[in-house]
């Protein structure tokens, strides 16, 4: 899988189109919930994109400190269901911090994450904070690097 992260304006149309489908497709259509996926926040983040191919079969989305969260943040962590079986869930990851330390200049990040991969983002240096919540009919917790 090859990386690339770009701000919103460096965006292709093709790219942007090929993302937001991959992110419904699992968000919405795998996950089974009905949510307002484009939000108005990817105009302020960093895109990190992963390709196999020439498809986008990895992506998250960051943000600098206070546009999401006080802290920096990650969202939108997904994997195509097909190619999950390869680690690039990790490498996106890894990716993503990166692009963080490197644009933003901090290494402590938060992500609301489903619960059910708190395991996946302990593995990268995340701890839980608070309570588990709904969000949008699935179980969420927040997680923060220190």
């Amino acid at each position: 899988m090859e990386i690339v992260v770009k701000t919103f304006d460096q965006l292709g149309t093709d790219e942007l189109y090929d993302l937001l489908q991959l992110r419904s497709e699992v968000f919405v259509v795998e996950q089974d919930c009905v949510y307002q996926d484009i939000d108005g926040k990817d105009r302020k983040a960093l895109h990190v994109i992963g390709t196999k191919e020439g498809k986008v079969v990895g992506y998250t989305r960051c943000f600098a400190p206070g546009d999401y969260f006080e802290e920096a943040a990650i969202g939108r962590v997904v994997v195509k269901m097909s190619e999950r079986k390869y680690g690039y869930g990790h490498n996106i990851m890894k990716a993503s911090m990166q692009a963080i330390k490197k644009y933003y200049g901090t290494e402590t990040i938060k992500l609301s994450a489903q619960q059910y991969l708190s395991k996946f983002y302990e593995a990268h240096g995340f701890q839980k904070v608070g309570e588990g919540y709904l969000e949008d009919g699935i179980p969420h917790i927040a997680m923060v690097t220190t």
